[in-house]
């Protein structure tokens, strides 16, 4: 049984082309959400901020059940994901926790210049200033120690913002 109610749903895409069906589907009337994330992508020669989605290869969709099986029409979509034979529904309040989300991690993100606290190993709780940003892993400098260390991403607290 379908019904005339929109709900949210969600559209798996080929890989990294989750952008331009966010386009598509806009272009088309669907009302969608793609949360993106900014993060760092370093290059040989240099880092740049760039928006990536945080679910990659899924993009949600709110519209009428049935129209959903339509959208597989558009170019880059995959398929609809499924639950118990039917497609999935997202309840709004799942959207709303992950736009909350987004809009408290936004200014989070770490970039050369600001201050840290690790969190772990022989050097926890000491505090150092970003020289360089790897994929993995931070290039800090520990002023009251006179040093400059390697230290994983994951194990780092941002403290303040030098401006």
């Amino acid at each position: 049984m379908t019904t005339n109610k929109t709900n949210w749903y969600v559209l798996y895409t080929t890989p990294r082309s989750e952008k331009r069906v966010k386009e598509k589907l806009e272009w088309n009337g669907v009302e969608c959400y793609l949360p993106l994330h900014r993060s760092p992508r370093v290059w040989s020669d240099r880092v740049k901020m760039v928006d990536i989605p945080l679910f990659n290869s899924y993009i949600f969709v709110k519209c009428k059940e049935s129209e959903i099986l339509s959208l597989i029409r558009i170019n880059g979509v995959v398929k609809v994901v499924f639950y118990d034979g039917k497609p999935a529904v997202i309840r709004q309040a799942e959207v709303d926790a992950i736009k909350m989300f987004i809009e408290e991690a936004e200014g989070k993100v770490l970039c050369t210049g600001d201050e840290v606290e690790i969190l772990a190993g022989s050097m926890k709780n000491k505090s150092g200033k970003i020289i360089k940003i790897k994929k993995k892993y931070l290039v800090l400098h520990i002023e009251q120690l006179a040093a400059t260390i390697c230290v994983n991403t994951e194990s780092v607290a941002l403290l303040g913002r030098v401006k």
